[in-house]
């Protein structure tokens, strides 16, 4: 069954501007959405999910109660959620593998939610911006496209992307919200940004930057999170890369590089020193070819349990 908006099915054949222009209220949520400031989540009870990964819970969750993620220019905040058993979903896409990415949130929303007598799916989209390459808009188009050739219904309710999440500067064009936070128990979304990005913040990056594809990393049903285990060869000209000055690697190294947070060149630099320290995985990281679990402690904060008490 397809994308729906207020119970009608979309036609994906329309430009964007007109989907928007024929369902007013969709302008109007993103709107609201784009006027409230960034909230500072706080580590505690927050499941950070970086690009290219993926993080399913439910309400019953005893450790993680909001689910975030941040730094989208051209990327996409995917919230995929089930009003009946409140599982929630969220994902940092970036255009990679649209369809399977979708195909993927949608199946581990369901393995939470066949058991609900009732409810339906509901989707929000967050990001991207009216970027020179339009890589924004094709990465909206794909998501709508990926989303209506699903078998289940899919409610669009929240659609705060692109040209809806676009604003100009001298002449420049910058994304309005980077990054959203769901609350798991209270379904509120919102506009936020987190001192805390981790645990293994350097490890993950690096798993994107050598090509990874998208990654489920918690087990709801343990509440554990699990970074891992994660391959990849010798990064192509690492030292090179090292060497150059902050504006080649905003130049090359970003899809967007007018309209980058401030951090995004020492975050590269740190991925890369990582990938330098860290050729061979296998032996430095990954030598039993188990992941790295963590749960959260007391203090509601990430600490790494060893894998044989699991």
């Amino acid at each position: 069954m397809p994308l729906l908006i207020n119970g009608e099915r979309i036609d994906l054949a329309q430009p964007t501007g007109d989907m928007i222009r024929a369902y007013p209220h969709l302008e109007e949520k993103a709107k609201l959405l784009r006027s409230q400031p960034a909230q500072i989540v706080e580590p505690k009870g927050l499941l950070y999910v970086q690009q290219r990964e993926f993080a399913v819970t439910t309400p019953k969750d005893g450790s993680v109660s909001v689910l975030g993620s941040d730094d989208a220019t051209t990327c996409h905040i995917v919230v995929l959620r089930h009003t009946g058993s409140g599982a929630t979903c969220l994902t940092h896409c970036d255009g990679s593998d649209t369809e399977a990415e979708v195909s993927l949130i949608m199946s581990s929303v369901k393995s939470f939610s066949n058991s609900a007598g009732y409810g339906r799916l509901e989707v929000h989209l967050v990001g991207g911006f009216n970027d020179d390459r339009q890589l924004s808009q094709k990465l909206t188009n794909q998501l709508l496209r990926a989303f209506d050739l699903q078998p289940d219904d899919v409610h669009l309710v929240t659609f705060c992307v692109t040209e809806l999440n676009d604003r100009e500067e001298k002449a420049i064009h910058f994304p309005i919200i980077y990054g959203i936070a769901v609350n798991i128990k209270t379904a509120e979304i919102f506009p936020a940004t987190f001192p805390e990005k981790g645990p293994d913040e350097d490890l993950r990056s690096a798993h994107v930057l050598t090509g990874a594809t998208l990654t489920n990393i918690y087990d709801a049903k343990m509440e554990q999170l699990h970074i891992g285990p994660y391959f990849w060869r010798p990064f192509p000209h690492v030292d090179f890369w090292l060497e150059q000055d902050d504006k080649q690697i905003l130049q090359n190294l970003s899809t967007s590089p007018l309209a980058e947070p401030p951090h995004f060149v020492s975050h590269i630099r740190s991925t890369l020193a990582f990938l330098k320290e860290h050729p061979f995985p296998s032996r430095s990281l990954f030598p039993d070819r188990k992941p790295r679990i963590y749960k959260k402690n007391e203090e509601g904060l990430w600490e790494q349990v060893c894998s044989d008490k699991v």
